[in-house]
């Protein structure tokens, strides 16, 4: 793909040299591509459900190096999109640089919630929530004790996936041992599923018997190696228990679909603000399916209800490694 093929196309370029005002939401893809099989697709999926749901069209760009963000963002919001939604946490500087330039343009802001700007539809997920329940099922589903974590790059959204994890794993056998690595402290470490293969190896090694990936694209290469080696792992984002059928115990669910394809009804008149989506807004929570039935059993699925309820109504608090930068429940 060309930088501008998807931003512009044919009907956009001559749209922008008349002058015209495209009324089309567009997509900004996240460094990892839109078919990453986790992150980026859910966003994809959203905007798919969308257009086939109401016949429109949007405009879309994968980003693939970082200047490329802000060029995005202009150009978008020069062409007419609106809203434009953005993915990832990366893009929040040029975003913060653009859209008071734009005010007319409301914007979305996927994983960015600490911005100060009044067109902009800012959307946070309750990661650890979701995590929670997958490390309940990870520490049930375990016959070594161990389980891992293995996260993209190394910032404080990853560690509240692994912090929520190890809380999880730790309600139901406080004994457990969990082992987590990230895979690098720079976005290439979104796309890099060899090292994420690389660690799963090494995990196992430690006695990981399930290994909970949340690492986008890399993820990838940690689920392809668990169901080699013969262990189980845990997908995200997106539900990825279809990768390796009967080898993936379940996928942490983030609602990104969900987010971008309620942007996109609701058009020019989104509301915006900073959201929040957790297990209360269905924003996170666990993929059950055909592919995973044989390995979830039903004391393992009530116990995820029952906790999810318990969540949910304030008698289980899942601390945040945002409230005090560190997980008591895990070393990283």
């Amino acid at each position: 793909m060309t930088l501008m093929k998807s931003l512009m196309g044919a009907a956009a370029a001559v749209a922008m040299s008349a002058g015209a005002v495209l009324a089309e939401p567009a997509v900004i893809f996240d460094l990892g591509g839109k078919f990453d099989k986790s992150f980026n697709e859910a966003a994809y999926n959203g905007a798919q459900r969308w257009a086939n749901e109401t016949g429109g069209k949007y405009l879309e760009i994968e980003i693939q190096a970082e200047p490329q963000r802000e060029q995005a963002l202009r150009r978008f919001a020069e062409s007419g999109a609106n809203p434009i939604i953005t993915m990832g946490f990366g893009i929040a500087d040029a975003l913060a640089a653009v859209a008071s330039d734009y005010p007319d343009t409301k914007f979305v802001a996927v994983d960015v919630t600490w911005l100060d700007a009044p067109n902009i539809r800012q959307i946070g997920f309750a990661e650890h929530e979701g995590s929670y329940l997958v490390g309940m099922m990870a520490a049930m589903a375990s016959k070594s004790g161990t389980v891992g974590f293995i996260g993209g790059m190394d910032i404080p959204l990853i560690r509240h996936f692994g912090c929520g994890y190890a809380q999880g794993a730790k309600a139901v056998n406080p004994d457990i041992n969990v082992v987590a690595n990230m895979t690098g402290t720079t976005p290439a470490a979104w796309n890099d599923p060899v090292k994420g293969s690389e660690l799963t190896k090494a995990q196992i090694s430690q006695g990981a018997d399930v290994i909970y990936a949340a690492a986008g694209g890399t993820g990838v290469g940690v689920l392809q190696t668990a169901a080699d080696e013969g262990i189980l792992s845990i997908g995200v984002d997106s539900n990825q228990n279809h990768l390796h059928p009967g080898k993936v115990l379940t996928s942490m669910l983030k609602r990104v679909d969900v987010a971008v394809y309620e942007a996109m009804k609701a058009g020019e008149n989104v509301e915006t603000g900073v959201f929040i989506m957790g297990l209360a807004e269905d924003g996170v929570g666990v993929a059950m399916d055909e592919n995973n039935k044989e390995l979830v059993s039903v004391r393992m699925s009530d116990a995820v209800d029952e906790a999810r309820k318990a969540i949910i109504n304030g008698d289980i608090n899942v601390v945040s490694y945002y409230e005090n930068d560190s997980c008591p429940a895990l070393q990283f």
